[in-house]
């Protein structure tokens, strides 16, 4: 085991850093089982650590003694935010090609300036419309309807070339897709609305009166599916059977459901994403209601306009729930056959996906 193997493993960031810094090979696999500094990365679960393999040249598809791949290690153990962010890298060499005049042209086709914003866009895991729409106004560079122009036709470039290159990559080709979609609809919001990205972040956010489901936001997620160029493409059909035949509004969303395919998680299973960007580990919940979760006070005040149509019923909701006298305990079995009965994600149709 070499050092940078070691403190992968430990999860030392700051010594892989200095490892690295000083020229250690992050591809090799002097090991007795074949395993590089990325597989102990991932088997440590520490993120932080794998993008600084990933980001010093580690290769994804480099296989141990067996066979596995860092990805396939990491999800064995149940490093799952690991995979997600091997399964999501991209590298930024590939993007910075565009950033060079090609042939006879005198421009590039991304200038150089936009290439850090666009690559951060590119390798964020978290696919919700609102926090890409966040992303962008983060970026002062973007917020512009010619970069945003720019940063479209690159991202379609993009697809098209995860498609046609010798080993099809189906799963980064939609995501390139899915991420040019949504600048897009920002560039068109950009150049009708005197207001820049605060129409699309509510019309995004807006929930139906019934319920406060966020039907927009699902018509739009269903539309960028639809849109996806390649239609003799696995993912695509598996994509479409399963979001086909449910009703808008019921589960599983097409945002899960594309989550699923895209990263490799299964969305909101956990129940700690906030309810209005879908950042993993939100802990805020609403001081009234106590029934949905942000992940900062930014977040709660943008869904507010739509929260509190719904909050004084959630409010309603959960002092019943609290009057309910507690059920019978039933017995192991009774208990089993209630779960397969009633719980909806053991039915949900992306389980039964192949390729998932």
């Amino acid at each position: 085991m070499t050092p940078l193997m070691h403190a992968a493993y430990k999860g030392k960031a700051d010594m892989c850093r200095l490892l690295l810094q000083h020229g250690a090979d992050v591809n090799c696999n002097q090991h007795e089982y074949g395993y590089t500094a990325l597989m102990f990365a991932g088997l440590s679960g520490k993120t932080d650590i794998t993008s600084m393999m990933l980001d010093a040249g580690a290769e994804i598809d480099l296989v141990n003694s067996v066979g596995r791949t860092a990805a396939q290690m990491a999800a064995f153990v149940g490093q799952h935010d690991c995979v997600t962010v091997i399964n999501n890298f991209f590298s930024r060499a590939r993007l910075e090609y565009y950033t060079r005049p090609q042939g006879v042209d005198t421009e590039p086709m991304l200038p150089p300036r936009l290439a850090g914003p666009l690559h951060k866009i590119i390798m964020t895991t978290n696919l919700n419309p609102v926090k890409i729409v966040l992303l962008v106004k983060e970026e002062p560079a973007l917020v512009d309807p010619w970069a945003l122009q720019k940063c479209s036709r690159v991202m379609e470039l993009l697809c098209e070339q995860c498609v046609q290159q010798q080993d099809m990559n189906e799963v980064l080709a939609m995501k390139m897709h899915y991420l040019g979609c949504v600048l897009n609809k920002c560039l068109s919001f950009l150049q009708n609305r005197e207001d820049k990205l605060d129409s699309l972040l509510r019309s995004l956010l807006r929930g139906r009166d019934s319920d406060g489901f966020p039907q927009y936001q699902e018509k739009f997620i269903r539309d960028c599916i639809r849109k996806f160029p390649y239609c003799e493409t696995n993912l695509l059909q598996e994509l479409v059977r399963s979001i086909a035949p449910v009703e808008i509004g019921n589960d599983p969303t097409a945002f899960a459901v594309l989550s699923q395919a895209l990263t490799g998680q299964m969305a909101f299973v956990e129940g700690d994403y906030c309810v209005t960007c879908g950042e993993k580990g939100a802990d805020k919940r609403c001081s009234l209601c106590k029934a949905v979760v942000y992940c900062s006070l930014a977040c709660q005040k943008l869904h507010w306009f739509t929260h509190k149509k719904m909050c004084g019923s959630m409010q309603d909701q959960d002092a019943k729930a609290q009057d309910t006298p507690k059920l019978i305990k039933q017995s192991k079995a009774d208990q089993f056959i209630y779960m397969i009965t009633n719980i909806s994600h053991y039915n949900n149709p992306i389980i039964k996906c192949d390729f998932w």
